[in-house]
């Protein structure tokens, strides 16, 4: 007996349950038919059943004025009498002959209406009926509750299992050529494809499968995108998680996720395995990321041990995505995990066009729309900002209810994007000339410094977010692109930024200058001392004096000073303020000496509220001599810069 006994196999948790629930259900559906089909009796039994009457008793009754009522049924053979009685009423039930004129010609003449009602028959089949109903309503809700917690007993015995994505065959339906602007990346991944695809033309120069692909880039930019790509292209197993869905509040939950992803991958290789936003669960150990998680770190050591540790993952190729790479554990990015670092960066020219280009196939573009015009005004823009330009210039085409797209509503979403939605003109007179002068003060500024980028536009119309007007650029695309900002360049820039201050200050007076500079002095602030402490270009001689990448999430400290004294920051605060007020004085000095032009100016953007910027040099050109630019023949030929803003005073 006893050797019989362990002879029999064991059952799994999950099939006992299984079985114990199936049992349970059948129990309670048999009970509840039980109570069901006991209860209709018991309510039958409770009801008295009538006295019966013969028929010839009945026409006695009628005569002697003793009957108050009369139910017949349908089917015409019995009959429910009421009678009045000594004590009251009582209710008989009578069998009716085939004919019966006599009852009714009685029954009239005593006017008395015999009144139809449903048979005993047909009263028991709705009885039978509702109880059936009511069966089926609590086999139901017992079928639910068994279910729900059948559910619950599973989802904790799969507690640590991974919840990654699987896809056999993985149809995206994004492809290579539908990802635009990143050449590069793309050329890199396409060998990773190619491997897969073909690995005997690589192992037969003994190359190796590159373990790990992380890309790296700002938000926007089409890093998810690329992996969408290289699973539609590859056409291999395809596994796909985020890394914020490794981290649990137990210990111990996200290893274990870990290593049932990698043990399903190793067994369906090759494959892919693609986590989204790594830095989640990536972040550099010991550095007081996260207060110390004990389940993210151990989570991180499982992923760093599955991807290379003692047991190889031959055929499992890491597609990983982040933005924020400096976060990352240097285990995590060494050869051997991550063998390569694709950047993803924010797209040229050439890939803005290129974008536009794919993101504008289901658009209907009028045709003096450009796209070449479009992709030289979005320096800076992000793959994922580009689409979303395209969109709102949809939708406020049809808002406007036309056809197509024309470029007022491509210059409208660009504006929207980097400014604000369009607010309703100003109407206080005041209100609108004191704006009105601190953009015409910007922008002139921008006309008359020989080292600033040209006006693009100027316009007093209100934004969303408290912006009540700017004054916009036009930067070259080489100096955004190349970073190299000569220190003549800066200076203007920051002459500029002072422009609308110094335009209240001469106009209205000291007491009259107003927080609308508030954005405009910051940006002088970050200017003026980037030059003194990155870019020596101060009295202080060549010399980097902070370092940008001093961030406290990476172990360091909250003082950017801790490479100089406190002697040298004093001589830096000096510099700055001598920068700032040089510069404030220049832009003083400019406004001061063209007051004539200023005012011209102001009265046709008051009339206007919107100045191109061709149309703006052409008034200046009469009252001075501009310097030697680069001017524009259009405002679409080059890229709009960021503008600078204002907000209304308080």
């Amino acid at each position: 007996m006893e050797k019989a006994w362990q002879a029999r196999p064991q059952r799994s948790p999950q099939t006992v349950g299984r079985r114990r629930s199936k049992r349970a259900v059948w129990s309670g559906a048999i009970a509840a038919l039980l109570l069901t089909l006991a209860g209709g009796p018991a309510i039958a039994q409770q009801q008295p059943s009538p006295t019966t009457l013969s028929y010839g008793e009945l026409l006695k009754n009628l005569e002697a004025g003793k009957v108050k009522a009369i139910e017949v049924d349908r089917s015409g053979q019995r009959a429910r009498v009421e009678l009045i009685e000594s004590g009251g009423t009582k209710t008989y039930d009578v069998v009716l002959l085939d004919r019966n004129p006599e009852l009714v010609e009685r029954a009239r003449d005593r006017g008395i209406v015999i009144d139809v009602r449903e048979s005993v028959d047909s009263l028991a089949a709705v009885n039978t009926l509702a109880q059936l109903i009511l069966f089926g309503a609590i086999v139901a809700v017992v079928i639910a509750i068994l279910r729900r917690t059948a559910s619950a007993s599973g989802q904790a015995m799969n507690f640590g299992k991974s919840r990654a994505k699987f896809q056999m065959e993985a149809k995206t339906g994004i492809l290579f050529d539908d990802v635009a602007g990143v050449e590069e990346a793309k050329e890199e991944l396409q060998e990773v494809v190619s491997f897969l695809k073909t690995p005997d033309r690589f192992t037969a120069i003994g190359a190796k499968i590159p373990k790990g692909v992380l890309l790296v880039g700002p938000p926007g930019t089409g890093k998810t995108l690329l992996a969408k790509a290289i699973a539609g292209e590859a056409g291999v197993p395809f596994f796909s998680i985020s890394g914020s869905e490794f981290v649990e509040m137990f210990v111990g939950v996200g290893a274990s996720r870990v290593r049932d992803l990698f043990k399903k991958a190793k067994d369906n290789a090759p494959c892919i395995v693609f986590i989204d936003e790594i830095d989640a669960v990536g972040r550099q150990r010991g550095a007081g990321i996260g207060g110390g998680n004990d389940e993210r770190e151990q989570t991180l050591n499982q992923l760093l041990t599955e991807m290379d540790g003692f047991e190889g993952n031959t055929g499992v190729i890491i597609i990983a995505a982040t933005n924020r790479p400096d976060v990352l554990d240097t285990a995590l990015l060494r050869p051997g995990r991550f063998d390569r670092q694709v950047t993803v960066d924010l797209p040229s020219y050439k890939g803005r066009l290129g974008i536009l280009q794919v993101h504008a196939r289901n658009k209907k573009l009028a045709p003096e729309v450009s796209i070449e015009a479009i992709a030289q005004r979005t320096p800076g823009f992000a793959g994922a900002e580009l689409a979303n330009l395209l969109n709102e210039a949809a939708i406020l085409t049809a808002r406007r209810r036309k056809s197509a797209i024309t470029p007022l509503e491509i210059d409208d979403a660009i504006d929207r994007i980097s400014i604000g939605m369009q607010l309703a003109p100003l109407l206080d007179s005041k209100k609108k000339r004191l704006i009105a002068y601190h953009e015409i003060g910007h922008a002139l500024l921008m006309t008359l410094l020989e080292h600033s980028d040209p006006l693009n536009k100027v316009t007093i119309v209100p934004r969303s977010g408290g912006v009540g007007g700017f004054a916009q650029q036009i930067f070259n695309e080489d100096m955004v692109d190349s970073g190299l900002y000569t220190r003549a360049w800066i200076l203007d820039r920051i002459a500029i930024a002072l422009g609308g201050r110094a335009a209240e200050q001469e106009i209205f007076g000291e007491d009259e200058v107003t927080v609308g500079a508030s954005s405009d002095l910051k940006v002088v602030a970050d200017l003026a001392r980037e030059m003194v402490t990155r870019y020596g270009m101060s009295d202080l001689g060549p010399v980097s004096l902070e370092d940008p990448n001093n961030e406290v999430f990476l172990g360091g400290g909250w003082s950017s000073r801790s490479n100089y004294s406190e002697a040298v920051a004093v001589k830096i605060d000096h510099q700055i303020r001598e920068i700032v007020q040089d510069c404030y004085d220049r832009a003083r000095r400019l406004i001061r000496d063209n007051r004539a032009l200023v005012d011209r100016l102001v009265d046709t953007l008051l009339d206007r509220e919107v100045l191109e910027g061709e149309e703006f040099r052409n008034i200046v050109r009469e009252y001075t001599q501009l310097p030697q630019k680069d001017y524009p023949e259009t405002k679409r030929d080059r890229a709009a810069a960021p503008a600078l803003l204002i907000q209304p005073p308080r």
